[in-house]
């Protein structure tokens, strides 16, 4: 049932593929990309979707060929992704923080298109924020009010207040800085869980999620937040799977995600832990799981979105762009751990 197309560009890999490119030195790769960014989401901000063709089609109809068995005998085999047409609530956060990373890397607003689109963002998340959505893992079960989603719209209005109060551009600063302590307020009070001592997948909930390691990463909460501790150790406690983490836990009712249980660890997870264990000074510890995931690539050093470690093989899209940033993540936060403890360090990445 977890059979998906993949043949198409998410812009939330677009986003974390333009930032990773300008965190290694890529300005002009980045420059590309983001031209291309800018093209597809252009138009009515309510018709953004979460991924395009490669050239930026927008009619990307799922269907089933019944005829075509799956690898390993999976099925069904689906050609399109009917998740194109969901709302997925983060989309606006991770397109808002590409803009003002590649502001700070010196990279213009195309005599103002940029900004202007960022406004007209601005002006549908204003309520749309409020929504429940799909989510980050574009379930197929009820929307719901998923903390990731909360938080990365929280990411959209503060880099809208950072565009205004470093880089001079003019909008409703005021109301969008009111929003911002709106979404923190709510996200405090409604995705804590005092049962668990974590943030949870979605509000008023006990099940955990590992996309509440984005919390820290995107600037919401410090690495070192003791809210952010107890979550870090909540979720290696309900999710470690071998000590790789599973996004969530499936149950065999669909009452998560509306699909039968059953995956594999999800490497983009296990890739954030690692890089929120350097952000909060444990370099030991996110040094030993960054190697151990390492040794999952294949002979080409690729990795696939999933791994099953009883079969000890790779599963899901393969390569997986959305497992190679990560990845990229997590070396950068290490490289500056071990730099700043006087080893050889690399690259640092840029400050949020």
């Amino acid at each position: 049932m977890r059979n998906w197309d993949y043949r198409y560009c998410w812009l939330r890999d677009t986003t974390l593929t333009l930032i990773a490119m300008l965190h290694a030195g890529y300005r002009d790769e980045a420059v590309a990309w983001r031209q291309w960014l800018l093209r597809a989401i252009a138009g009515d901000p309510a018709d953004v979707q979460i991924m395009y063709g490669l050239a930026g089609e927008r009619r990307l109809e799922e269907r089933e060929l019944d005829w075509l068995p799956g690898f390993g005998g999976s099925r069904p085999v689906r050609v399109g992704n009917a998740a194109s047409a969901q709302l997925q609530l983060d989309v606006y956060g991770e397109v808002m923080d590409a803009m003002h990373q590649g502001r700070r890397a010196g990279m213009t607003d195309d005599g103002g298109f940029g900004w202007a689109l960022q406004c007209a963002l601005m002006d549908f998340l204003e309520t749309a924020w409020t929504e429940p959505d799909e989510g980050i893992w574009e379930v197929r079960g009820p929307r719901r009010h998923f903390t990731h989603s909360k938080v990365m719209a929280w990411v959209a209005f503060d880099r809208a207040v950072r565009a205004h109060d470093e880089f001079g551009r003019e909008g409703p600063v005021d109301r969008w800085r009111a929003l911002r302590d709106e979404i923190t307020a709510e996200v405090l009070e409604r995705a804590w869980s005092a049962t668990k001592r974590s943030f949870t997948q979605s509000y008023d909930s006990d099940e955990l999620d590992a996309s509440a390691l984005v919390i820290p990463l995107v600037g919401f909460l410090p690495a070192d937040d003791d809210c952010m501790v107890s979550t870090v150790e909540a979720i290696r406690r309900e999710l470690s799977v071998d000590g790789l983490l599973l996004r969530y836990r499936s149950h065999a009712d669909g009452a998560v995600d509306g699909l039968p249980a059953g995956e594999g660890v999800f490497l983009p997870c296990s890739f954030w832990l690692a890089e929120v264990l350097a952000r909060q000074g444990r370099y030991d510890e996110a040094r030993e799981l960054f190697e151990r995931l390492l040794d999952l690539r294949n002979d080409v050093g690729l990795l696939a979105e999933e791994y099953d470690p009883v079969a000890s093989r790779q599963l899901g899209n393969f390569p997986q762009a959305f497992t190679h940033l990560a990845l990229v993540g997590a070396a950068f936060a290490i490289a500056e751990g071990r730099s700043m403890r006087g080893g050889l360090g690399g690259n640092a990445a840029v400050e949020e």
